[in-house]
């Protein structure tokens, strides 16, 4: 099965950054994907912007030099890569100052008329100023879309005035707040698993749902990225953004179409549902940790603060690279359901999962010896690697000789039942943007929701002087998480 390919209407992509790691790994790789598969053509423009000094010639070097890096060498061909080279041109230009500004726009008013996404792979602080200068330079207009990535701040506060920045210059109907998570196919699949599935839609609920875990595991540690991790950690990294908008699609009520601000108003309800953890609280309802030396799989590393220290980072960080909780939703559907949360780097594997867990039956009609402990049915939702979903129930074992049950699974793979590509989530997304239509992406009282549920955990670790809980690189965290949840009479599904 192949799917249709949708052409979208021909643009000029402004990537501020664009000689950042972001740019070269997803930004220039998702656009030549969609390019080689015909979704746009050679009357489209991708302008990179950046404050060094280089000619176009230059860049593309460089964007050719990444793409060889990062698509597989059957999906690239000299002829499509040189003809995706030939859309783009550089522009140096000082996102925080004025200069490049008048060249950038004199490049802009050649093709005057078609849609103008102005891309921001830049550090959050320079936002406002780069909108503030687009909008003084007449560049936004009703055909202009302007796409914030993430982290959008680094607290309550500093999100709020990111927002009110941009805001003052930009439309809130032309912002497109990004989180790649929202791209992957298999979170795309959450609302049709749900809505368009009835035999899912009236089990999802406390009646028949005994809790759900998130799990966003990593086996690397901070790479090249310790500048930026270090100042971030895993709540702000990952649980404020990609794990919360998880839980907002699994918790949410349907809502009444897939217009952008139907989808959203349910999520946002979902994120002013969840219940604020009190500074007392904290220690019991989440954990923290560091990796120190250990191993992942048959390979040695250092801790967190050797890497960090070879970066140039401070010996006695507290920064957390693992974190796991417990979340509740007060709602009428989720009232008593606890969500368990857990990432973190240098795990065991790398997966993202989400486990939905059934309630156990309240009587077994099977003798003790049919079978060894009891499996509850779970629910497998598969984000990375091989995307996918698994039902597992308890079935009879083939054979004479009595009944005996053991746990089996319905599995679904993506890749094997469609037979194709699946396209990075960021091709998705760059489309939307194209297409203005804001579905996937984050509303601005949305990313203030998330922000607000999370502050209390930033005040209550800023407030204490307990560093993070240290664990060995290739375990599963500090053993305070494997507490958290079972003190509950559960266990993380590994």
């Amino acid at each position: 099965m192949v799917s249709r390919i949708l052409p979208v209407q021909p643009f000029d992509y402004v990537v501020f950054g664009a000689t950042g790691d972001l740019t070269m790994r997803k930004l220039l790789p998702a656009l030549y994907s969609r390019f080689r598969d015909g979704q746009f053509g050679t009357d489209s423009r991708v302008i990179a912007a950046a404050r060094s000094e280089m000619d176009t010639a230059e860049y593309r070097e460089r964007a050719e030099a990444a793409l060889r890096a990062h698509i597989p060498g059957h999906d690239r061909t000299d002829q499509s890569v040189a003809a995706f080279l030939a859309l783009l041109s550089y522009a140096a230009v000082d996102g925080a100052g004025e200069d490049g500004w008048a060249a950038l726009l004199a490049t802009l008013a050649e093709r005057e008329g078609q849609v103008r996404v102005f891309y921001l792979a830049t550090a959050p602080a320079l936002y406002g100023s780069i909108c503030e200068r687009l909008a003084a330079h007449g560049a936004i207009d009703g055909r202009s879309r302007v796409v914030l990535e993430k982290p959008l701040g680094h607290d309550l506060a500093s999100a709020r005035a990111i927002n009110t920045a941009v805001g003052a210059v930009v439309p809130e109907a032309q912002i497109f707040r990004i989180d790649h998570y929202l791209g992957k196919e298999t979170v795309q699949n959450l609302l049709a698993l749900r809505f368009a599935n009835p035999i899912f839609e009236r089990l999802w609920n406390a009646d028949v749902i005994d809790h759900v875990q998130i799990t966003v595991a990593e086996t690397v540690g901070v790479e090249q990225r310790a500048g930026y991790y270090d100042t971030s950690g895993a709540l702000r990294d990952m649980v404020q953004n990609h794990i919360l908008q998880l839980l907002c699609l699994l918790a949410m009520e349907p809502p009444a179409s897939l217009d952008a601000d139907a989808v959203r108003d349910e999520k946002l309800k979902v994120l002013r549902a969840l219940r604020r953890i009190r500074p007392g609280e904290v220690a019991a309802q989440s954990v923290r940790g560091q990796y120190v030396a250990g191993a992942v799989g048959s390979q040695p590393v250092p801790g967190y603060l050797t890497e960090l220290a070879a970066q140039g980072g401070s010996g006695g960080s507290t920064t957390e690279t693992f974190f796991a909780m417990r979340a509740q939703v007060d709602s009428f559907r989720w009232a008593g359901v606890p969500f368990y949360l857990r990432t973190g780097k240098r795990l065991p594997r790398k997966v993202s999962e989400i486990v939905v867990q059934f309630r156990t039956p309240p009587f077994s009609l099977f003798p003790a010896g049919a079978h060894g402990p009891s499996e509850p049915n779970r629910l497998l939702i598969r984000l990375q690697p091989q995307e996918g979903m698994r039902l597992e129930m308890m079935t009879k074992d083939p054979g004479p000789g009595g009944l005996r049950l053991r746990p089996t699974g319905l599995d679904i793979s993506f890749e094997e039942t469609f037979g194709q590509r699946f396209p990075d989530a960021y091709e998705r997304l760059l489309m939307d943007v194209v297409r203005g239509n804001q579905t996937l992406f984050m509303r601005r009282d949305e990313v203030e929701a998330a922000w607000d549920w999370v502050q209390p955990l930033l005040d209550s670790w800023a407030d204490s002087a307990e560093p993070p809980r240290p664990y060995a690189a290739g375990a599963w965290g500090p053993t305070a998480a494997i507490a958290l949840i079972e003190r509950d009479g559960r266990t993380w599904y590994e």
